[in-house]
Formats: structure tokens, sequence, C-alpha cells
């Protein structure tokens, strides 16, 4: 093991937080299986825990820009799965905006700012701060 080795930098996760993560993951399983089985009052009961504890694991890491950076990119994307869902159960996810467009195309606004803030880690952010070795 080289010196670099044991001067790294670790990041630990208190086991309160790990706990909540992973009820995060539970209710996350639960609103999408709510949503295979089209079980409306589940499925949508779901959607506020999973995004308040997606929203407060993002705060909580807020120090941290890859796992702040990361943790908005979920929230996005609960945010997108979960109109998604709410159009499909209310069946208007088929209805045109304009020309191809449909309402359930709508949750690629969401899903595409997640993947550009991951961008925007991945292509700028990171490689102008490897001094900082933080946990990727």
């Amino acid at each position: 093991m080289s010196k670099r080795d044991t001067a790294s930098p670790v990041y630990s996760i208190p086991l309160s937080y790990r706990k909540m993560e992973n009820l995060h993951i539970v209710f996350w399983l639960l609103k999408d299986i709510s949503w295979c089985m089209i079980w409306k009052p589940l499925g949508i009961a779901m959607i506020f825990p999973t995004l308040i504890i997606s929203i407060v694991i993002a705060w909580r890491t807020r120090q941290f820009m890859s796992e702040l950076c990361h943790n908005v990119a979920i929230t996005v994307w609960i945010t997108a799965n979960s109109y998604w869902m709410i159009s499909e159960f209310f069946h208007f996810d088929t209805g045109v905006i304009w020309s191809w467009i449909t309402y359930k195309h709508l949750a690629l606004i969401p899903f595409l700012t997640g993947l550009l803030l991951l961008a925007f880690f991945y292509l700028y952010y990171q490689p102008r701060h490897k001094e900082e070795e933080e946990i990727i």
C-alpha cells in the first residue's frame, strides 16, 4: 500500500443516512411496481416519500460536488419517472402536443436535465477539480 493510498480522503455515510437511502429504494420499487401493476393510489402515494427522500439525500451531500450532481440527477429522474407514470395512469400520455410530440415526451425535460447535469460534472467540473480527489 502506497503512502498516497493511506492519505486518500474517505467518504463515509452515517448509518442513519444509509438507512434513509435504503428506505428510499423500497419506496422507489413500490412506486415502479405500482406503475407496472396499474395500482394508481399506491403508485401516486409513493411519489412523495421517494421524491422527498431523494431531495433530502441531495441536500445532505451538497458539500461533495460529485455526490450532489448524481443525487440531483436521481431527483430529476424520479420526477420524470413519476410524471410519466401519472401520464399513463390518467391516459394523457399519448395526447399530441405538437406534431409527433406527446405529453409523455414532456418527461424528457427532467430526464435531459439530469443528463446535462452529469455531463457538466464529468466534462467540465471534474477535469478542472482533479486536485480535490472527490469520491466519484
